[in-house]
């Protein structure tokens, strides 16, 4: 299943997604020109620079390592792609998720919230995996943290997907629920799978995205609860 567009409509222009998605292709293009420039071997000392490495992160959490070139790591991974699928994709379910919980949360908190959810992804990643020299890219986990707040706030939102049936294809209106639900299943599923190896199945940090998640639906939770406790105003519903 590809969700492709929701019909939750917004109430102004999510200004911050559109520039979290901007800084993306931006950095993203950057990647290209250290990849032209220096071919395969400049692209992964770039990630090893500026991804997020969970040896490094555990030893600067430790008191061993380098807090800065740590958390600097952490920071600057969330704009960093493997490739065009790795980001085309990341930017789809931004693009369709996040301009909502923009909507809801408000732009300066919603970023907050964002970059909160990829380092929480990061850290799940490293308690999983802490010796890993493998460095992490990507912003699934801020995206994933996106997802867990949308399920919670909201788990009726008709969103058009693109289904696949072996060898046929339709285009259909699932509620949000199930759609994240089944996301979620298969991270839980595929990071189950990848536990005991060096790496994550296809280079996938499937913790990060479980960790982003959970993160995001507990924030979810708690707008939905901050919201019950609103006085109302007479005569509003």
């Amino acid at each position: 299943m590809i969700p492709l567009r929701d019909a939750n409509p917004t109430r102004r222009t999510p200004v911050v997604t559109l520039g979290l998605i901007a800084a993306c292709f931006a950095v993203f293009a950057v990647e290209l020109s250290v990849e032209t420039t220096g071919g395969e071997a400049a692209l992964e000392q770039f990630f090893n620079t500026w991804g997020a490495v969970p040896n490094r992160v555990s030893e600067a959490l430790a008191g061993t390592g380098d807090a800065g070139t740590a958390v600097t790591g952490v920071i600057a991974s969330i704009f960093l792609h493997g490739g065009w699928e790795h980001l085309l994709g990341n930017m789809l379910f931004l693009w369709i998720f996040g301009n909502n919980i923009e909507d809801r949360l408000g732009r300066l908190p919603y970023l907050v919230f964002y970059f909160a959810g990829g380092i929480a992804a990061a850290l799940a990643q490293v308690a999983i995996d802490p010796t890993s020299t493998v460095p992490l890219v990507g912003a699934s986990g801020a995206i994933a943290a996106t997802l867990g707040a949308y399920i919670v706030l909201y788990p009726r939102a008709r969103i058009l997907t693109l289904v696949f049936l072996v060898f046929f294809y339709q285009l259909i209106e699932v509620p949000a629920v199930i759609i994240l639900a089944f996301w979620f299943v298969l991270q839980l599923i595929d990071g189950v799978a990848s536990l005991g190896a060096e790496t994550a199945q296809g280079g996938v940090a499937f913790f990060a995205h479980i960790g982003g998640f959970a993160a995001g639906a507990v924030v979810g939770l708690l707008v939905r609860m901050a919201r019950r406790r609103e006085p109302r105003t007479p005569g509003w519903p």
